[in-house]
């Protein structure tokens, strides 16, 4: 049997390097998504990535038994705010996001579904789950379509992302005559409770379009 393996499959999608934003296409991935706002180090964080994961390895054990296993992949979140220098000043209190697991296209609704009932009966026996039904029950299966976009990888701590967006922001999106399209995207590569903060990897990626078409 063999066992899908996005970051393998799908390379230029998980890989960049240092210093250089890629342009690239991204095409339609379907994940496990969770919404919510302010700090990621805050209490809403933590449960919603303790609510995504159960699901996820839910869903792993549904397709293995059909003979279609996969690696549960790497966690990732879109980030948003009604400005997005929020992101530039570590305004985190504006921050709204979506964290994400990808899964395989193939899953339905039915599934899913069946998964999320298994995993709140499991959670339901628990007396000290870092999680609660009411967080599990806002988990959705949902598609993600960014199309062009710009992408590179940043290595050390979270908080270093600043002068990177910047950059971005204020200077390589003007020159190429491109606005924001949909959410900044981060996938984290490395985790951090096994990594020292200066070697975390993680993916950087702006959904963009031209400034041009705002105008239309």
């Amino acid at each position: 049997m063999d066992k899908l393996d996005f970051k393998k499959r799908d390379k230029p999608f998980y890989s960049g390097k240092q210093g250089r934003w890629d342009r690239l296409t991204v095409p339609p991935m379907t994940y496990l998504m969770i919404d919510g706002r302010g700090d990621p180090g805050g209490p809403d964080y933590t449960r919603a990535i303790s609510a995504l994961y159960p699901l996820a390895y839910g869903v792993k054990g549904v397709f293995k038994a059909k003979n279609a296993d996969f690696t549960v992949p790497p966690l990732e979140a879109v980030w948003s705010a009604d400005d997005p220098s929020a992101f530039v000043t570590d305004d985190r209190a504006a921050w709204r996001w979506t964290a994400m697991i990808r899964l395989p296209d193939e899953i339905d609704g039915g599934v899913f579904e069946t998964v999320r009932a298994s995993a709140l009966g499991k959670l339901a026996k628990k007396s000290n789950a870092p999680t609660n039904a009411e967080t599990m029950l806002s988990v959705r299966l949902d598609i993600l379509d960014e199309g062009d976009s710009l992408q590179t990888m940043h290595i050390g701590p979270y908080s270093e992302e600043a002068p990177v967006l910047a950059h971005l922001h204020d200077t390589l999106m003007p020159e190429l005559g491109l606005t924001f399209g949909k959410a900044h995207h981060e996938i984290y590569l490395s985790d951090p409770r096994r990594m020292a903060p200066e070697k975390l990897r993680t993916i950087l990626r702006q959904p963009v379009r031209p400034i041009d078409q705002m105008q239309g």
